[in-house]
């Protein structure tokens, strides 16, 4: 999955007939992983990666990718599996169980902050920029030290709708700076890693994306979908592919310095 090394390969490998993360009832989901394949089928989807959210005690993995590979032998659709975990800490720490590796692919995500002492609610960290307690740039620099130190320890990861907690802690993407993306895209890269363009999240920003295009890192698009009839269905995704193949667009405006 991680073969891009050049900007025009990574950016010839973006496909629209992907979706690289779709949850099903296993956790978060409505639709069940066979609801999940026959969408799938009906969009005219290639590959499909059926996800579902995991924690360090999660007692389901083994029956989770069981089924996987069970739905997968019906269709022409490529099925993989992969787990959804959150970053916990600034050393690069998942919350993920013991049998991870029994799944395709693992992604990446920041559902909370992470800091040294471990994550930290989006909503305490926005009451505590408001108080004058941490400042966004220390919010940034965690998160992004935190995503570098995960991807030298999970090689071959999925960095999964990177960047969408900015908002929630009341944060601009704008507080990204080229140097930090740059650096994090290079680390990518030196790791097998993929970055996900996420179209429930609308993220990362296309500057960003650009970032990975130009560093040669694999760029994959997902619709994060929770039920059926989300999969394959792309606008955010279609709007940045579009702009990276033609530089003109509005969407590739100057990323910040």
């Amino acid at each position: 999955m991680n073969e891009p090394r050049t900007p025009s390969a990574a950016l010839a490998n973006i496909s629209l007939e992907e979706d690289w993360h779709v949850h099903s009832t296993f956790s978060d989901g409505v639709s069940s992983m066979q609801e999940n394949v026959r969408a799938a089928e009906v969009a005219g989807l290639s590959t499909l990666c059926l996800v579902d959210h995991v924690r360090s005690d999660t007692p389901w993995v083994p029956e989770f990718v069981a089924e996987a590979r069970r739905v997968a032998l019906g269709t022409d659709v490529r099925v993989l599996c992969g787990l959804e975990a959150k970053m916990l800490d600034t050393r690069g720490d998942l919350d993920l169980p013991a049998d991870h590796a029994l799944a395709d692919r693992l992604l990446i995500a920041d559902h909370q902050l992470p800091s040294a002492g471990g994550p930290m609610d989006p909503t305490d960290v926005r009451d505590l920029i408001a108080a004058g307690d941490l400042t966004g740039d220390q919010v940034v620099e965690w998160l992004l030290l935190s995503y570098e130190r995960a991807l030298e320890r999970h090689q071959g990861a999925i960095l999964a709708h990177p960047f969408s907690l900015l908002p929630k802690m009341g944060l601009e993407p704008r507080r990204l700076r080229r140097e930090g993306v740059s650096k994090l895209a290079l680390v990518a890269r030196e790791n097998g890693a993929s970055i996900e363009i996420s179209e429930r999240w609308r993220c990362p920003e296309p500057w960003v994306v650009k970032e990975f295009v130009l560093a040669g890192v694999r760029v994959i698009v997902s619709t994060d979908s929770h039920r059926a009839d989300t999969i394959g269905r792309y606008g955010y995704c279609r709007e940045v592919l579009e702009g990276l193949r033609d530089p003109l667009r509005h969407v590739l405006k100057a990323s910040p310095a």
